[in-house]
């Protein structure tokens, strides 16, 4: 079936969408009776976007017009027809023929709206669950668009009434006049002494008056007519108007700002949705300005020339006036809103940033004397007393902010009008009594910022107050409560409602919304999500469970989630989370990318897969009791039993361990691990990460000091093929196989960076050193004696290697 006959058979709302989609840019009438030529062109070859497409365009556009023009000539079908085809060419010539690929453009985004709108249709799907997101804004963005081109419509109809009913007004004056001129020498023709001539006079001048007395009252009615109908369509505007700004603002600017907020915790954010949403508020601004102004001339025109309403008909337009300017106070101090949101965790005296914005700023023409932004510090308790109207709250704060005052800018090229407040920092804070309050801890406290502004609008007529408050942030005193704090706003950003009480979150939600957030924060952390295996991993451990267990109807409370300790652990939950996120985005993100860490796995499973797998094989998982440790799980013979084999576990390394030695050059120093599992040679996965090695003729620096170089070695195993022989620390140099290793060992926790000896006293004192089991292969002196015993030694095995001028 042809794709205009399922189009057809969609229900009542979905062909409204097709109506709107197609709407003035392309005649839905073009498309019923060209449906079988349309969909024979082959729109998506052409894109729309390459202007080397744009002769293929105009060679459609012509067929187009030949098509029309040919139903313009066919006898056969009704006058009228014909006529609306005159009229689609020619405005298809007006729109397209100088730019046939916005023609080509505007075909494919209807026909694409169709197909979507077809296919949720067959598969008894939801819309929003078929079309992609992208394409659902694309087709609400061509309904708000449409909408606004009727309003745009209705508004220029009631200008050009309103001018015709000023001149049925002016002309109304002036006949009165003419008539009070009459009715003037009737009078004075009366008082004449009779005769002939004065009779017919005053005959003439009676029947004039009687004519404009009747002209004037069907004048007048005429006009009071006029009034009442351009009342009805003022209010039928303003109506559509409160449809469409409510729309804007309830879900496009609220969808806007949930997206905002999620933002906050790591997801996607579309910036440039934020400049859509002020184009369809300037617009509205635009046609809420100009049908005031026309409302304010009504009252005008009535002022001068009153006309009583008829009893039992309702007189809209003294409620018109309060209509338009409840519309456009609701449209100004909605459309202040933060930008770019202030980090969610602050710290007393740090340097932040945020933006706040004024959306129909430039419509108001703003620019001219740009109002000043301030912004204040409240705490929860403050900000439900905001909300509730109570103007007192303004004034108060809890914390002062340095320089937290400016004047809005504008932007000519965008047409913006925000301020940027660059070098704000938090002085002090003055916090709530906790004792025997909900809130238990500094890191669960909540504030936000309350931005605010003043300015007055057509000539100081109107004067707004505008305020907009922040996201919850949370201040800290010290870097060890970003952890919990982090946990609070991210549970806040996720879970809270947008039109709730500051800052009311539930206490419970169900686990796989805790999911999403998890492996939405993870990403934004290490660039890489969580999968469904990482995520059962997580649920085993968060709900103490093991094996195959179905969490779909699991909840999560934010005591489990954040405040109790893990089963057997001294740790929560989210800390050991957090610590393993930290984890890798600071020393692991690459590898963790590259997926040559499975990271999220328990020892049972672990054991299970290496055990299947020849010996060497080895993989890379967090550890289940170290917080923030990742532990090598390898596969080898048991030593103890001839022929038995087993999975090996080294002590996990943690951050302090990665800060002396990285992953790659652990795990190249250890010869126990072979293939990376399943099957990947170790130096094919990790080579690209190994430190560059020294070059032996380097060893010896121009100071005269030698070079160190530290490495992994288990304890009781000897080092690997390429390590040092520290047999004589005075000539370093690669252990040849088969040379005996070093009686000093490494442990399995303990690594650090090749370089300069130097360098090592910057990572750890010599205390730790003695106590790590790292070997530094580096000359050790009794006396100065020796020392120039060694220095000898060395020359000598050097050979003749003074300049034959010296020699």
């Amino acid at each position: 079936m042809a794709l205009w006959a399922k189009t057809q058979q969609l229900p009542k709302e979905s062909l409204v969408q097709v109506q709107q989609t197609y709407s003035s840019y392309f005649p839905i009438d073009l498309r019923h009776y060209f449906a079988s030529w349309i969909e024979e062109q082959r729109w998506t070859d052409i894109d729309e976007n390459n202007p080397a497409h744009e002769q293929f365009a105009a060679q459609i556009f012509t067929e187009f017009i030949k098509q029309i023009n040919a139903k313009i000539s066919d006898e056969n079908l009704e006058f009228v027809t014909r006529l609306n085809f005159q009229k689609f060419a020619k405005q298809l010539e007006e729109s397209y023929s100088r730019q046939p690929l916005q023609l080509v453009r505007v075909v494919k985004n209807c026909l694409l709206a169709e197909q979507q709108l077809v296919r949720a249709m067959e598969s008894v799907s939801p819309l929003n669950a078929v079309m992609t997101q992208t394409r659902v804004d694309d087709v609400i963005r061509q309904e708000i668009q449409y909408t606004i081109d009727i309003l745009v419509q209705k508004t220029e109809d009631t200008d050009e009434d309103l001018k015709q009913m000023q001149l049925k007004q002016e002309k109304f004056v002036i006949d009165y006049q003419t008539q009070a001129k009459i009715s003037a020498n009737l009078t004075h023709v009366q008082q004449q002494p009779p005769s002939d001539s004065m009779k017919e006079l005053e005959t003439k001048l009676k029947k004039e008056k009687e004519a404009m007395d009747r002209e004037l009252l069907l004048s007048a009615q005429q006009i009071l007519q006029q009034r009442m109908s351009l009342a009805s369509k003022h209010k039928m505007t303003l109506d559509m108007v409160d449809k469409l700004q409510k729309r804007v603002t309830d879900d496009e600017l609220m969808k806007w700002k949930r997206q905002q907020q999620l933002a906050g915790n790591g997801a996607p954010f579309d910036t440039n949705k934020i400049n859509v949403i002020q184009r369809w508020y300037e617009a509205l601004a635009d046609i809420i300005w100009r049908n005031r102004m026309q409302i304010l001339k009504v009252d005008l025109l009535r002022t001068q020339l009153p006309i009583d309403i008829p009893q039992g008909v309702t007189d809209l337009q003294p409620d018109l006036t309060m209509s338009v300017t409840d519309l456009l106070t609701s449209l100004v101090t909605s459309t202040f809103v933060v930008e770019t949101q202030p980090p969610q965790v602050l710290k007393k005296d740090a340097r932040f940033t945020a933006t706040v914005r004024l959306l129909v700023g430039g419509k108001l023409n703003l620019q001219l004397t740009p109002p000043r932004v301030e912004a204040i510090i409240i705490s929860e308790q403050q900000a439900r007393g905001l909300l509730q109207n109570d103007d007192g709250h303004r004034q108060q704060k809890c914390g002062e902010i340095l320089n937290n005052k400016g004047p809005m800018d504008y932007h000519q090229h965008s047409g913006q009008l925000s301020y940027t407040f660059r070098n704000m920092a938090l002085r002090s804070i003055r916090r709530a009594d906790r004792r025997g309050a909900e809130v238990h801890t500094v890191a669960e406290e909540k504030f936000c910022i309350l931005f605010t502004s003043e300015f007055n609008v057509g000539g100081n007529e109107l004067k707004y107050q505008v305020w907009t408050l922040s996201s919850p942030v949370i201040v800290t005193v010290h870097g060890n409560q970003e952890c919990q704090a982090t946990a609070t706003y991210l549970w806040d950003n996720q879970f809270s409602e947008l039109k709730r009480i500051p800052f009311q979150v539930p206490d419970t939600v169900p686990w796989p919304e805790l999911a999403k957030m998890l492996s939405t924060k993870f990403e934004a952390m290490t660039g890489r999500g969580l999968n469904d295996s990482n995520l059962k991993y997580l649920a085993n451990k968060l709900f103490g469970t093991s094996g195959q267990v179905d969490f779909s109807n699991h909840k999560v409370s934010w005591v489990q989630f954040n405040k109790e300790n893990l089963q057997g652990r001294s740790f929560t939950f989210w800390e050991w989370f957090w610590a393993v996120g930290k984890l890798v985005k600071e020393h692991l993100k690459a590898p963790w990318m590259d997926g040559l860490i499975v990271g999220f796995m328990d020892r049972n499973e672990s054991n299970g897969l290496l055990l299947g797998r020849p010996n060497g094989t080895f993989l890379l998982r967090f550890s289940d009791g170290t917080i923030g440790g990742v532990t090598i799980a390898w596969v080898a013979d048991n030593g103890e039993m001839t022929g038995d084999r087993q999975v090996w576990n080294l002590a996990p390394f943690t951050i302090k361990d990665f800060q002396i030695r990285g992953l790659a050059d652990r795990v190249k120093d250890l010869s126990s691990l072979v293939t990376l599992y399943p099957d990947i040679p170790k130096d094919q996965a990790f080579s690209r990460y190994y430190t560059m090695q020294v070059d032996p003729s380097q060893v010896v620096t121009a100071s005269g000091y030698v070079k160190t170089t530290l490495m992994v070695i288990i304890d009781g195993q000897q080092p690997g093929p390429g390590a040092t022989d520290f047999s004589n620390p005075q000539t370093p140099r690669a252990i040849a196989n088969g040379d005996p290793a070093s009686p000093l060992s490494m442990s399995n926790q303990s690594v650090a960076p090749s370089g300069d000896a130097n360098g090592i006293d910057s990572i750890m004192d010599l205390s730790e050193i003695e106590g790590s089991g790292i070997t530094l292969a580096s000359p050790e002196y009794s006396n100065e004696d020796s020392e120039i015993q060694n220095i000898n030694d060395w020359l000598s095995a050097q050979g003749n290697f003074l300049p034959e001028t010296m020699t």
